[in-house]
């Protein structure tokens, strides 16, 4: 199954049912009142986030869902049966945008398990004849019609929930890396752009088997990324949730007159795309050692402590200094909390109300 971190869909929230214009009719009883039912509730449309759902995918191939209609009242005083509501299940981390009128804003932000947001309110039943019974009008001929239930439509945006990404220009063999220190098996190759969908890893804590990390295996990111160039906006934004980074370069990269201008080059394309991002915490990482004669990696080791730069030097194709490594990132993971999402404060009223209420309508009645 593909990788899909974005989708469009209409959903539609059921119809209420009509009220119903009935009269009691029985042998004896040639003009009894009047006993029509209410008619059922449409059904809503709720999104619940669910662990197990990884990816977009099933909502590009069905792009429209509606819950069911209510039943219309009946006779006898029978009101009619609610609709079912519908429960979409979305990925952990999914965001709902709602587009109406070429404007578009957030609706709410599945951040954590299990967690449900009513998104489309059906509508409410009409009420029978008998609703409007009174002494001054013993034998109403009309009913209530049911209300429309709410549709929207809305873009779904999956930003991955990873407690660290890994950040690298392509080819700098974060897959390696992540395949070394994980069980993920991601795609490997000596080419750019290998990885063309995030991969997911999890890393356990050799001393507390209880304590795991998620890692996000981000596709390569080129200058310019910001812009939307390489493989651009469509992955920066699946490191916005992490903890911290873990940015790695390869040897092979590096130039021999400012041999860390290719960290500086990645951390002005995440400044231009978000400044906040840019100053969440990094650890920088030298891959490929191993291509390095012996004194060429003295060298460099050499340079990094005579400017300051705290740099760890790996070949994850050897497992060679990994150890080290995972000593910084599980004290950097003890160390910073969880990164939470800030919500619009529209969006923030939105969820706690469940939904907006409906406008008052004019009420219609539907005549024998």
């Amino acid at each position: 199954m593909r990788f899909i971190d974005e989708a469009c869909i209409q959903i539609k929230a059921g119809h209420g049912g009509h009220g119903c214009v009935s009269f009691r009719r029985e042998k004896f009883i040639p003009k009894g009142g009047p006993n029509g039912g209410n008619g059922g509730d449409g059904g809503s449309v709720y999104l619940k986030a669910d662990r197990r759902l990884l990816s977009l995918y099933d909502f590009r191939l069905k792009r429209s869902y509606t819950a069911e209609n209510g039943r219309p009242g009946q006779g006898s005083q029978c009101d009619g049966r609610k609709g079912q509501d519908l429960i979409l299940g979305l990925p952990v981390g999914t965001q709902v945008y709602v587009q109406e009128d070429g404007k578009e804003w957030l609706l709410t932000d599945l951040e954590s398990q299990d967690a449900l947001f009513l998104a489309a309110r059906g509508g409410r039943g009409g009420k029978g004849n008998e609703f409007f019974k009174s002494a001054t009008q013993r034998a109403p001929r009309f009913a209530q019609p049911g209300e429309e239930g709410q549709c929207l439509n809305l873009r779904l945006v999956l930003k991955i929930l990873a407690d660290v990404g890994l950040l690298g220009l392509p080819n700098a063999g974060k897959s390696t890396f992540i395949s070394a220190v994980s069980q993920a098996r991601p795609k490997i190759a000596p080419y750019p752009f290998t990885t063309l969908e995030p991969n997911l890893g999890v890393v356990i804590d050799e001393n507390d088997a209880d304590k795991r990390m998620v890692m996000a295996d981000i596709p390569g990111l080129v200058e310019g990324a910001h812009l939307g160039l390489g493989l651009g906006h469509r992955f920066l934004r699946h490191i916005e949730r992490t903890r911290f980074l873990i940015h790695i370069a390869s040897c092979e990269e590096l130039s021999p007159d400012d041999p860390w201008a290719v960290f500086a080059l990645l951390d002005e394309e995440l400044k231009n795309f978000d400044a906040q991002l840019s100053e969440r915490k990094q650890i920088r990482v030298i891959n490929k050692i191993d291509l390095l004669s012996e004194e060429a990696l003295q060298a460099l080791q050499a340079k990094a402590r005579q400017d300051g730069q705290k740099i760890f030097f790996i070949s994850a194709q050897e497992k060679t200094g990994l150890e080290e490594l995972m000593r910084e990132v599980w004290q950097a993971f003890d160390s910073l909390p969880p990164s939470a999402a800030l919500l619009s404060p529209q969006s923030q009223q939105k969820t706690e109300s469940g939904m907006e209420e409906f406008p008052e309508i004019e009420v219609n009645y539907c005549h024998e």
